[in-house]
């Protein structure tokens, strides 16, 4: 029998588009298997290490149970998640929206955003981005065929420069693209910088997609979302997720909120991805959004509290540390340990000393931007990062 060989093209292309060529194996996979294969805590990769409320799992087990969900939810999600995200805008930010014609339930914030991108942009289209951004913006744009031009926030306070970001909107920009909180830099817009960004996208008539998954992670002051700013409801697309507020990760439930024409394009592009998903974990999703304000007030004292032991801990071990307003990750500098790429630190740091970490820089077009950067998760258990902490002296 002729020996097995792997499939070729006759023209010699590649079997990847072109539009992905410079997306391969992510950053946060090589680095969990990293940890995985040292035994190393890992701190890279943005997923508590404990699960949510008890009531809630059970919520889910409950829906499996009863049959709610096992077989195809409806396409825009299921009625009660739908009324629980409106009642949730409107209890947070008095935002009202229509349950029936204005949200969109999704396979995580990474679907909404894919979905989104994918249905509003234009092959040749310009989108803003803050940079650093998260892997999947880039990937996402790329996919739809649009240009993406980053909005550098730069160490140690990582602003957005709005002079700039007026200055970067061509008659080709189509689409502004936030995250605030923001990840990895931690960096919550203020009124102010949202109220400029809001301006200037009602002046060029832009559409905007606000990734707000960390909405309820702020350490100081609050969260805004751009919508509620005047003239910016009809032109946003708002997005967030239950798996960083209630620690189900795994669950992948998001949703977007915007008006009902929005809504039809983007699903129009989410139903020949998914068309649908997590049918249980919907219906839980819907009892963790009526949580009362104290677990939300715990959730986020919580996690300020283990923002506080990291970044203390890495200030200890001799890393600049940039203390984030909001999510659950920090960024440090390496320089100040005598180090110039932050991608082989992180390469090296299981072996020295058992931690694993994430470089800043994949999530640069401008490399030299982050080159020293590395971001760390601390959304694990305290114990897990105290002793994180003990072996990071070790530097």
């Amino acid at each position: 029998m002729a020996a097995m060989s792997a499939p070729a093209s006759s023209s010699n292309r590649p079997f990847l588009n072109r539009r992905l060529a410079a997306f391969g194996t992510t950053i946060f996979a090589e680095m969990s298997a990293l940890a995985a294969a040292t035994g190393s805590i890992n701190l890279g990769q943005g997923f508590p290490d404990t699960d949510g409320p008890a009531e809630i799992a059970e919520a889910a087990v409950r829906a499996i149970r009863d049959g709610r969900g096992n077989q195809y939810p409806p396409g825009p999600g299921v009625p009660e998640l739908r009324a629980a995200i409106t009642a949730h805008q409107q209890r947070f930010y008095g935002l009202g929206y229509d349950p029936d014609t204005e949200v969109l339930v999704t396979a995580g914030a990474t679907e909404a955003i894919a979905a989104a991108l994918l249905a509003l942009l234009e092959p040749g289209d310009e989108v803003i981005a803050l940079e650093p951004f998260y892997d999947s913006y880039a990937a996402c744009i790329a996919m739809a065929g649009a240009v993406r031009v980053p909005l550098t926030l730069r160490a140690p306070d990582f602003r957005p420069d709005l002079d700039a970001l007026r200055d970067a909107v061509t008659p080709r920009t189509r689409l502004l693209l936030l995250n605030t909180p923001h990840n990895p830099t931690g960096t919550v817009l203020t009124p102010a910088e949202l109220a400029a960004i809001a301006e200037l996208a009602v002046e060029r008539d832009l559409l905007v997609v606000t990734d707000e998954v960390y909405e309820h992670l702020v350490f100081e002051g609050g969260h805004t979302p751009l919508a509620s700013l005047p003239g910016m409801r009809e032109r946003t697309v708002t997005i967030s997720s239950a798996g960083k507020t209630f620690s189900f990760t795994g669950w992948k439930v998001g949703w977007i909120t915007a008006p009902p024409a929005l809504v039809s394009a983007v699903r129009s592009a989410k139903q020949f991805l998914t068309y649908v998903s997590s049918g249980p974990f919907q219906y839980a999703v819907a009892e963790a959004l009526a949580l009362p304000d104290s677990y939300y007030d715990d959730f986020r004292a919580d996690l300020a509290a283990k923002r506080d032991l990291l970044a203390d801990g890495l200030a200890d071990a001799g890393f600049e540390v940039f203390r984030p307003q909001g999510t659950y990750f920090i960024t440090t500098d390496v320089s100040p340990l005598g180090e110039k790429d932050g991608l082989a630190f992180c390469r090296a740091l299981p072996a020295r000393c058992g931690v694993v970490a994430i470089p800043n820089q994949v999530f640069y077009d401008d490399k030299s931007a982050g080159a020293t950067q590395v971001r760390w998760a601390f959304c694990k258990r305290t114990d897990v990062l105290q002793e994180a902490v003990t072996r990071l002296r070790q530097l």
